[in-house]
């Protein structure tokens, strides 16, 4: 059976981690709008609009590990094992994320309301997680519940600051753990990954000093916009023609789970990538760039 691994690094105690995983107040603020925990009586669920066919909860508690906690989660008519907990490795704090079966690398791009929610819930959730144990807002919340991908987010660095972030290559892959090419000018080519494997790249529409955006050959828009007061930006982040029938929740957790490691560079001193490691079948060499 295929498994998938995402691991971060955080600076907050072990012991909170394991409350923030296995409480309910917790967990409704970086997982789900609504949860129920009763670890002795065996119950672990959480539903609502931030959880993919979260009419209810359709989780069932399998194990209280050493380090966290291990349940089933039936999805889109699959049966899912998950267990979430902490680890110490040379060092660091990590938290981890495993679930199994996971789908093969690339199958999210084909079935991104899917295989594509199933590859990137995790990366977000535990964005999520790692500012709240660490006592820090959590970046946003993906609704289910609308086709809508819209989100507004404050950040303590002025529009050059993030616009540079948003379009510098090097500072992009940092951040956001993944190789992008691009060609930061109207008209330019932008890709995940390299020009040389994305035949058919995202076109630079618009870019200046308060506005950045892309459009993909699909007719999909990734659109960005910055407005500045006091040294801070508020960060405007809207995805936009698509079928609104089959909304791209995959890419869109995807732009969010990255974007909240662009807050943290340009908020938390001494800043290091949140990402550790994520382990995926099929994943090709050279396409993340973890530290």
């Amino acid at each position: 059976m295929s498994t998938g691994v995402v691991r971060v690094r955080t600076t907050a105690d072990p012991a909170r981690i394991r409350r923030a995983l296995t409480t309910a107040d917790d967990m409704r603020v970086w997982l789900a709008e609504h949860a129920h925990v009763d670890l002795e009586q065996g119950v672990y669920e959480f539903w609502g609009r931030y959880t993919p066919e979260g009419e209810r909860g359709r989780q069932k508690l399998l194990e209280v590990t050493p380090s966290g906690v291990r349940f089933s989660w039936l999805l889109q008519g699959t049966d899912y094992t998950l267990e979430l907990g902490v680890e110490e490795r040379d060092g660091q704090t990590l938290i981890v994320a495993t679930q199994s079966p996971y789908p093969q690398w690339g199958a999210g791009i084909e079935d991104e309301g899917g295989a594509g929610v199933i590859q990137t819930f995790w990366s977000l959730t535990l964005a999520n997680l790692v500012e709240h144990v660490e006592g820090r807002p959590v970046f946003a919340l993906c609704d289910f519940s609308t086709p809508e991908q819209r989100i507004e987010v404050d950040i303590a660095a002025p529009p050059a600051a993030v616009l540079h972030a948003l379009t510098d290559e090097e500072v992009f892959a940092r951040y956001f753990g993944a190789r992008c090419s691009i060609e930061p000018h109207v008209g330019g080519r932008w890709a995940m990954g390299s020009f040389e494997d994305e035949p058919n790249p995202a076109k630079v529409v618009a870019l200046d000093e308060e506005h950045f955006a892309i459009e993909f050959p699909d007719g999909m828009v990734s659109s960005w916009e910055l407005k500045g007061s006091g040294g801070r930006t508020r960060l405007t982040f809207v995805q936009s023609g698509f079928d609104p029938a089959a909304p791209p929740y995959g890419s869109w957790l995807g732009w969010l789970s990255g974007f909240a490691d662009m807050r943290r560079m340009l908020e938390v001193p001494g800043w290091r990538p949140m990402w550790h490691s994520y382990e995926v079948p099929g994943l090709p060499d050279g396409v993340l760039v973890l530290e």
